[in-house]
């Protein structure tokens, strides 16, 4: 990581208000160059430039730990990232937050084979991949209400994401939703999904990306409810017919 790239990654971290260390910097060095170097070989990521990676990636990451801060009073936390991708928001907020215990899951095995890299290289522990779909784990027993924190980051609309992510949090865990200005629109259709699936949305937390002037929304779910058994439904049913109420 270049000079300016540390001092755009400390300083955006600062306006978050997290202090990044010396072995911080020194993963997210390396999880830039395997990125870019991983991004030729199969789709990773849109995004061509260092600066863009660091701001639209990893500091639009690291803005959920203030949430999470905010809303979990366990010390160590059990947290799940439903279609993470190039591992995001998971592998960001596992850097500075070393003690969760991190759950990836990712239906394609190119990126699957990425991630096991990716953790090697960073040296990270207590992080484990799941490869294949939400609703499957949903009607898993070793998974189904098992996550202290279910997060995702730009996988479907509410109504759908819901219905991937609420059967996995357990009873008083929390589903974090990252979304953009749509999200009040999600919201007329995703609200009363949220709640037939046993979810109550207590809190919008609006996120400024340092750099970007461009606001993001954290929609913090509480599972107050056991999701009824029938749901999730089976696999590519979300998203063919979505809960509408």
């Amino acid at each position: 990581m270049l000079k300016e790239d540390e001092k755009i990654l400390v300083e955006g971290a600062e306006k978050i208000g997290i202090n990044l260390k010396k072995n911080h910097l020194e993963k997210f060095s390396r999880y830039l160059d395997l990125l870019i170097e991983w991004n030729q070989k199969i789709n990773l990521t849109s995004l061509k430039t260092n600066r863009e990676i660091i701001i639209k990636h990893f500091l639009d990451s690291l803005t959920c730990i203030k949430v999470i801060d905010l809303y979990s009073n366990i010390e160590i936390i059990s947290m799940i990232d439903i279609g993470t991708g190039a591992g995001f928001p998971g592998i960001p907020i596992k850097i500075v937050c070393p003690l969760n215990k991190l759950f990836l899951m990712e239906a394609r095995k190119k990126k699957s084979i990425f991630l096991e890299k990716l953790i090697k290289e960073l040296n990270l522990k207590w992080v484990r991949i799941l490869e294949g779909r939400a609703e499957n784990f949903g009607r898993c027993q070793e998974h189904r209400e098992k996550y202290d924190i279910v997060i995702s980051r730009a996988v479907a609309p509410l109504n759908i994401l819901s219905e991937y992510c609420l059967p996995l949090a357990r009873l008083g865990g929390l589903f974090i939703a990252q979304k953009g200005r749509s999200y009040k629109g999600e919201l007329e259709k995703g609200v009363k999904a949220i709640q037939f699936l046993g979810g109550e949305l207590i809190k919008v937390e609006k996120i400024q990306i340092p750099f970007m002037g461009q606001d993001r929304y954290l929609l913090v779910i509480n599972k107050k409810k056991n999701t009824p058994l029938e749901y999730p439904r089976k696999e590519g049913l979300p998203q063919k017919r979505p809960l509408y109420f």
